[in-house]
């Protein structure tokens, strides 16, 4: 199968880009590189004879019909957003602009392409969204895929946006989409703005540990790599029109998995004295942040056999390695604009 990729040179995408070609199919990775994004983030199959890169932003119609005619894919994997909530707080424009707008310029193209290849049943348009549509949860329940949409955030809104905009192009034009809402995603190649690079790196540095709030707020965490093989099971086997929520069943509060890190750090790469954790600072909590997300995953479990592989601490453990590893991925990173400043603080 050939799929093209949006957004494969940023964190989840480059995990999908690289388990999709390891199971042998050829990658149209399709991405504006922009500021989180980073080709070497797929470096290690880009020598594949079928990995291809187009350096196109999703709002270019005319490049974005360039790549289909050229590269003819039999489906294409949505996942090029803007996806860090904080900045979509203080700038909610650049959100709408590419989580919008984009996604309708995308659909447009993909359905020009599929018409003209004679409609055929077998092509795919695979939208990879967030459980964070869903809103937030009280202490009890999960997000299924039946949840009532309800975002919080400039972010989330816009990602609900594009979903009903997929949904409405299957109803109204018959094209053949699966789509997916995933829980926390963390793991190797995680571009250090999100909460577990911020603190693997600012421990690394003797920096303070940053914690909104009281650092009760609970996330579903899922590693990176388990989550692209859900990805693909949706592409290959999931049913047109179809979604599915997808979550690694492994809830913490942002303060236990704080602490995990740390633990983690303190075998690894101990402090001179003490414990990681003494950096924990609490600070002002985000705007609307939500308490709690949780996926149920039976659909995906049940219909298509996936579950995940890595346990929490497993992946931690080895998210943590990685990053002790990989310093000259991370550090320039640190020099692109708004890493490491305090974003969306505006109330």
């Amino acid at each position: 199968m050939k799929i093209l990729v949006t957004g494969g040179a940023g964190f989840i995408g480059s995990a999908v880009v690289r388990a999709a070609i390891r199971a042998g199919h050829s990658v149209v990775n399709l991405d504006a590189l922009t500021y989180a994004a980073d080709l070497r983030n797929v470096a290690d199959v880009s020598d594949d004879p079928g990995y291809a890169f187009v350096h196109a932003d999703i709002r270019d119609r005319p490049a974005l019909d360039t790549a289909f005619a050229t590269h003819a894919p039999d489906a294409v994997m949505h996942l090029a957003a803007e996806s860090h909530v904080d900045r979509s707080i203080d700038g909610p424009g650049d959100f709408i602009e590419t989580n919008v707008t984009g996604t309708f310029h995308l659909l447009e193209a993909a359905r020009a392409y599929w018409m003209r290849i004679g409609r055929p049943d077998g092509f795919r348009f695979h939208h990879i969204s967030t459980d964070e549509v869903f809103g937030s949860l009280g202490p009890e329940g999960r997000f299924h895929e039946d949840t009532p949409y309800d975002p919080r955030s400039p972010y989330s809104a816009s990602k609900a946006a594009s979903d009903h905009l997929v949904r409405a192009w299957h109803e109204t034009y018959g094209l053949p989409v699966v789509l997916s809402n995933c829980s926390n995603n963390y793991g190797p190649f995680h571009f250090p703005e999100k909460l577990i690079p911020v603190v693997i790196l600012n421990a690394l540095a003797g920096k303070p540990l940053p914690i909104y709030g009281d650092g009760s707020n609970v996330r579903d965490w899922l590693f990176v790599e388990d989550h692209a093989r859900a990805l693909l099971a949706v592409l290959a086997l999931g049913k047109a029109g179809r979604s599915y929520a997808i979550g690694g069943e492994a809830e913490r509060s942002n303060l236990d998995l704080v602490r995990t890190i740390c633990s983690i750090l303190d075998r690894l790469s101990p402090r001179p004295s003490g414990s990681h954790a003494d950096a924990i600072t609490f600070v002002s909590d985000r705007p609307g942040h939500d308490a709690r997300y949780a996926i149920d995953p039976s659909r995906i479990r049940t219909e298509l056999g996936w579950r995940p592989s890595v346990t929490l601490e497993e992946g931690l453990e080895r998210t943590v390695a990685w990053y002790l590893s990989h310093e000259a991925w991370w550090r320039p990173l640190l020099e692109r604009r708004g890493v490491g400043e305090r974003l969306g603080k505006h109330a």
